[in-house]
């Protein structure tokens, strides 16, 4: 008898019904959450891809029971609205878009949760992927670091911009910076002391960056540049003597040791600067 009655109670108000199944799998969604935190959080895990994976298929599974459940309301609706439906398309091409972006980056790969990538102008660590939208912590690619701001980005944009995968910058990276001065000291000079003193600088972690260096090697099938720090000696456009000092790097040390080689060039510059001063001023006496 309670059967009957439940059954035909859903059957006589889909509305009612149809919330209450939404707000059921709404506090599941949550529970889920809850608890695959906790169990990430106690074995040191990092289960943010797995939250957005089981969110997504929640989600889907819903959205399929309700398709389902209102089947006939639906077709009725759609005979009557086929004349309308041009205009919906229309309307809603860039929902549509977004949903074939969340398609294609489930389809394709291209990136996970937890990965640094750059959309366009756009860079920072994926956090969540659903439907409609991509959410990035914003990362400061010339610091490594993250800005603190959160960035949502609709999936269609990933249809018409370039996707850079960047999660190797995430432990190790390529950086080059350069360093302009006059022309009063010769820095071919001061370049054999400036390499030994970069060089002593990434002593630390030159093993492990040198085995993270052929990885990324092997992986990408390219040569890049590193472990050991290189410096190239040219002038500016307008004239300037400049060192362009690259190093291969941990990212979180990257401006540390960039002061540091910085510092250095500073000194043997104004050293070498004083030298010559001092010879010159010996050779007018």
């Amino acid at each position: 008898m309670f059967e009957t009655d439940f059954v035909a109670f859903i059957s006589d108000h889909k509305l009612i019904a149809s919330l209450s199944l939404i707000a059921f799998t709404y506090l599941i969604k949550m529970k889920t959450t809850r608890l695959l935190k906790r169990w990430g959080k106690a074995r040191g895990n990092d289960t943010r891809h797995l939250i957005n994976i089981i969110k997504n298929l929640i989600n889907l599974s819903l959205a399929v029971c309700l398709i389902i459940y209102w089947s006939s309301e639906l077709q009725e609706f759609a005979l009557s609205v086929a004349a309308f439906v041009v205009a919906f398309v229309i309307a809603t091409r860039e929902f549509i878009q977004c949903i074939i972006g969340f398609i294609y980056i489930v389809s394709s790969r291209p990136f996970q949760v937890g990965d640094w990538i750059q959309v366009g102008n756009h860079s920072g660590e994926v956090t969540e992927t659903d439907w409609i939208k991509l959410t990035l912590l914003e990362v400061d690619i010339e610091s490594y670091s993250h800005t603190g701001k959160t960035l949502f980005l609709p999936n269609n944009t990933l249809l018409f911009s370039t996707i850079k995968n960047l999660n190797f910058l995430k432990r190790y990276a390529t950086h080059t910076f350069s360093i302009t001065r006059d022309q009063s000291v010769n820095l071919f000079s001061i370049e054999a002391e400036l390499l030994e003193r970069a060089t002593a600088h990434c002593q630390d972690f030159y093993d492990v960056a040198d085995r993270y260096n052929s990885l990324i090697e092997k992986r990408l099938d390219v040569t890049i540049s590193g472990p050991a720090p290189t410096i190239f000696i040219s002038t500016s456009d307008i004239g300037r003597d400049r060192a362009t000092i690259t190093i291969f790097c941990p990212s979180d040390q990257a401006l540390e040791i960039e002061q540091k080689i910085t510092r250095d060039f500073m000194t043997l510059w104004h050293r070498e600067k004083g030298k010559r001063k001092a010879t010159k001023s010996a050779g007018d006496s």
